[in-house]
């Protein structure tokens, strides 16, 4: 943000100290890089290996987690993202998030997210967020979000 002292850093320190529009679009433009990254048209289906491990550790099984995930990515009212976290104790948690508001802010570690805003999904499932979210899962790279922990 030329012109400001958010002008050489990083977006995760815009993210930690900035306020209003420069946060919003810091906070948007990291949101959708982490979105994409995540995906793999060579992907998708059940984690192994060590996010399977933790996954299974924190909910039980991979059933219970996307069952879990899906509920957060569904429910979100308006729009907004779904997480996949990890704490600072190490375990994962699911939340959610209005706008463009990112975990880190609140010194969690983003692991897996769902954008939920309507532009995501809007043009291929219309009001049909929960067949996006199912589709969602097909494309996911596993080894990117082990990575991620």
């Amino acid at each position: 943000m030329k012109g400001t002292k958010f002008e050489d850093v990083s977006l995760e320190t815009i993210i930690k100290e900035a306020d209003g529009g420069i946060y919003n679009n810091a906070a948007q433009v990291w949101n959708h890089t982490f979105y994409f990254e995540q995906f793999n048209s060579n992907a998708g289906g059940v984690p192994n290996g060590i996010i399977a491990e933790k996954i299974i550790s924190n909910f039980g099984s991979f059933a219970e987690f996307k069952e879990k995930f899906n509920k957060a990515a569904a429910t979100l009212f308006g729009s907004g993202w779904a997480w996949l976290v990890l704490k600072s104790d190490g375990k994962l948690d699911i939340i959610q998030t209005s706008n463009a508001v990112n975990p880190i802010r609140e010194g969690l570690k983003p692991i897996l997210t769902c954008d939920v805003w309507e532009h995501a999904y809007y043009l291929d499932y219309q009001n049909r967020r929960p067949d996006y979210i199912e589709a969602f899962w097909k494309i996911i790279d596993w080894k990117v979000i082990e990575n991620r922990l």
